[in-house]
């Protein structure tokens, strides 16, 4: 979606709110001459003679042809988002008034714009940097208080300004070493090698840091996909329905009722968890089960928490044991939950807290206990990082060039160790600003913003 430079000029429109029936819709214009097409079809005050965020009541008309009454909000370059002129009409949201609105505009001279063009527009004119641009989509994509805080911290530049801090770090002492090479024959030395060392390693890490904040922050963008698993019967859909609170997922006492997997999010201390309700682990010579079994042991291995759930009045040590031993060896955070509680021997309870003490005990037929479940469920996520205020980094694009410049700085300290000639060590240190200059867009191609601003929503 790279604009051309012809396109750049252009005036653009687009609905800014969703697509459907509502009581209001806002179509928004950007552009040099955003204000002058909006004036040809406004019938109220001369929009060119206002001030910039001022708001105006009045109509929009084909010819003599009213198609409705609307609000006009100005926002005059550079004082806008795009740093252009802008419009927002302000319509009743039929969808026959917003079609008669955008055609009237594009026949003035506006062109329809392209998905994400608003922002990638405020990204050129220097409203603000790559990174930034990005948080936006993912602030409209927020649905939980988690992501939510993420993207807004982003937004604000708080991962952009650690980005830049390393940069000009580096920077001053890319200049020195490139200032050597201008003075080879002299042997002058205007960088010390050993404070680039210092730098280098302090510079590490930080980007180590961010690097290893990536598994908390997709967490906190995407959610974090909990698979419920164990025996037949064990109260698996009992206890997804507890946790969503409705009745999601069919129960019965016939073992293999759930034969494949239902899913559902559900929102824990403002982070999303996509939980998985999967069919019973047994061998089976049903073939429809035996499917749902296997789809499982897959969804297991993807999961990133499982919730081992067991009935203690049809288990024993044994099995328990033997079970917990196939989840180690899995290598993903599980929990072990006891289900209902209220039905068990308190002898066989006992037992299994000396053997297990972090087991947690429930009754999820009659929802006792669960916030036990939920608070130790949170406790896994560690959200006491993020939420201390910490930088996380939850763009993957972000995570790429992260992990690139931690191998282009090791290749600064190789090449300190081995005592290699001022170019080569420029050229790793040029690397290294070369990858931490994508994340920000100081460093951009064409491909590359294309793909960055094609998953936006048309209108933003």
């Amino acid at each position: 979606m790279a604009l051309n430079f012809s396109q750049k000029d252009d005036t653009i429109v687009a609905l800014a709110t969703p697509q459907g029936v509502g009581a209001i819709a806002v179509i928004r214009l950007s552009g040099k001459h955003a204000i002058s097409l909006a004036n040809q079809v406004f019938y109220g005050k001369d929009l060119e003679q206002q001030e910039s965020h001022t708001i105006h009541f009045g109509t929009i008309r084909d010819e003599k042809r009213v198609i409705d009454e609307v609000l006009v909000s100005l926002f005059v370059a550079p004082k806008s988002f795009t740093k252009e002129n802008v419009v927002e009409i302000s319509t009743h949201g039929s969808s026959y008034i917003i079609n008669q609105v955008i055609k009237l505009l594009v026949r003035k001279g506006a062109r329809p714009a392209l998905p994400g063009e608003f922002t990638q527009r405020a990204f050129l004119n220097g409203q603000f940097d790559l990174a930034q641009a990005e948080a936006v989509a993912d602030l409209i994509h927020s649905d939980s208080e988690a992501s939510h805080q993420a993207a807004m911290n982003q937004m604000r530049g708080g991962f952009s300004g650690e980005i830049a801090g390393l940069r000009n770090q580096l920077i001053h002492f890319a200049s020195m070493i490139e200032l050597e090479l201008d003075f080879t024959e002299e042997d002058v030395e205007f960088a010390s090698r050993d404070d680039l060392r210092v730098l280098v390693e302090k510079l590490l890490r930080v980007v180590e840091q961010l690097i290893s904040s990536f598994d908390l922050g997709n967490v906190i963008k995407n959610g974090v996909p909990t698979v419920i698993a164990g025996k037949p019967n064990a109260g698996k859909s009992t206890l997804l329905n507890a946790l969503l609170k409705e009745e999601k997922a069919i129960v019965s006492d016939i073992a293999g009722t759930t034969r494949d997997f239902i899913e559902d999010e559900i929102n824990i201390g403002g982070v999303i968890f996509r939980f998985t309700d999967t069919a019973g682990i047994r061998e089976t010579s049903d073939v429809l089960e035996a499917m749902g079994v296997s789809r499982t042991h897959e969804k297991m291995k993807a999961a990133s928490l499982i919730l081992y759930l067991f009935d203690l009045g049809d288990t024993d040590m044994v099995e328990i044991s033997k079970d917990i031993n196939k989840l180690e060896n899995l290598g993903i955070p599980f929990l072990k939950v006891a289900n209902k509680v209220d039905k068990s021997n308190p002898l066989f309870i006992n037992e299994l807290k000396k053997a297990y003490p972090d087991t947690i005990f429930i009754s999820a037929g009659k929802k006792e206990n669960l916030e036990s479940l939920t608070s130790r469920i949170l406790e896994l996520v560690n959200l006491d990082k993020f939420r201390t205020g910490n930088t996380i980094v939850t763009n993957i694009r972000h995570y790429d060039s992260l992990t690139r410049t931690r191998q282009s700085l090791l290749d600064v300290l190789t090449g300190l160790d081995e005592e290699v000639t001022n170019d080569f060590l420029a050229m790793d240190i040029r690397r290294s600003l070369h990858f931490l200059g994508e994340i920000t867009g100081e460093i951009t191609t064409d491909d590359l913003l294309a793909n960055i601003f094609s998953k936006f929503c048309i209108g933003k």
